[in-house]
């Protein structure tokens, strides 16, 4: 089969790799329908993160089981399933508290399982699931989607799930005023959670009219393209001489973050979710002194799922907006570049 590589800095490629089979029988093997370029995939396609030797990417992908191993029963061949950006188990302590990406038997897409097994990057045609059952989330009702629903579906294996993680980590609400800082396709899905969640006044931090239009469409009512300084300053005219009772950090960089801090009130909430590229560190004086909480971390997407999910199916959120370029897989190469050039907010691979 096809599937995308990562070779070094900009050097993504398109190989045969062997398909996947069922190796264990808490396995199934799912063809991809659609998979997708994250944010998180430009830090090794920047160089940020190092690659030492090539290796399969991509975390995000929806499909059709194919095959199953001989223990799975809550699945079957041609249920359609959503795949969270991580594996887990679904019994250890952590999975039982819902915190999934925390799993003691953690599965990564393109890497190699507990029992030393590879498992396929989710960029490529087919993938195997270890402890599928625990992992996988089956759509009822729904074998072949259509574009716009398996798109919105792909969110939520990550960008949407992410997204409400640091709504609901900044305590994103009825009558609160929120911030986003970034305007990637997690801080757009920031600002449909936030939406979601009911929150009143939402200012999404933006500088692309693209991404401006969309996160008004997502429920912004306020765009800032200032930053640092002057950033800070119009957030504070926007919400009459006060700062932000939630602040959505959805970027990952030192700058990001302090941005983030400095447009959250005194005794309010800021929730991360922006996978952290070096330097982002917490000023825990700052923190003393403004009495901020601070939370979030990697987004359980898997948690998630359930009720974000029904909100897709019953047309209420359409996530998949986020997708403003669709290509073959055979173009990944094309998608990072163009995401790496903000050409495109988020691209979406067909197998």
């Amino acid at each position: 089969m096809r599937a995308t590589v990562i070779h070094g800095p900009g050097d993504i490629r398109v190989e045969d790799v062997d398909y996947p089979t069922v190796l264990r029988p808490t396995d199934v093997v799912v063809r991809v329908s659609a998979a997708c370029v994250c944010g998180s995939d430009l830090w090794p396609y920047r160089g940020v993160r190092p690659t030492k030797e090539p290796r399969a990417i991509g975390h995000e992908f929806v499909g059709v089981v194919e095959s199953v191993g001989a223990e799975v029963s809550a699945l079957a061949e041609g249920d359609f399933v959503i795949a969270p950006f991580v594996g887990s188990c679904g019994k250890c302590p952590q999975c039982r508290n819902g915190v999934t990406v925390a799993c003691d038997h953690l599965v990564s897409w393109g890497s190699v399982d507990e029992h030393g097994d590879y498992v396929q990057g989710a960029q490529g045609q087919a993938v195997r699931v270890p402890q599928a059952e625990a992992t996988l989330r089956k759509v009822d009702d729904v074998s072949l989607p259509d574009a716009g629903l398996t798109a919105s579906l792909l969110t939520l294996s990550d960008v949407m799930g992410t997204g409400h993680h640091a709504a609901v980590s900044a305590q994103a609400g009825p009558g609160r005023s929120v911030v986003v800082v970034g305007d990637g396709a997690v801080g757009l899905c920031g600002v449909l959670a936030a939406k979601r969640l009911g929150a009143e006044r939402i200012i999404a931090m933006s500088r692309h009219a693209d991404r401006q239009a969309l996160a008004r469409e997502f429920g912004a009512t306020d765009i800032v393209a200032e930053r640092g300084d002057d950033g800070v300053a119009r957030v504070r005219e926007l919400l009459g001489g006060v700062l932000a009772d939630s602040v959505l950090e959805c970027v990952g960089t030192k700058e990001s973050m302090a941005q983030a801090l400095r447009s959250t009130r005194p005794g309010g909430n800021l929730g991360y979710v922006g996978v952290p590229a070096g330097g982002a560190e917490l000023p825990i004086s700052y923190l003393f002194s403004t009495n901020i909480t601070v939370a979030g971390g990697m987004a359980p997407v898997h948690t998630y799922i359930p009720e974000l999910l029904a909100d897709v199916l019953s047309g209420k959120i359409n996530p998949g907006r986020v997708f403003d370029s669709v290509m073959p897989l055979e173009q990944a190469a094309a998608a990072y570049q163009a995401m790496d050039e903000r050409r495109a907010i988020k691209v979406l691979l067909t197998p």
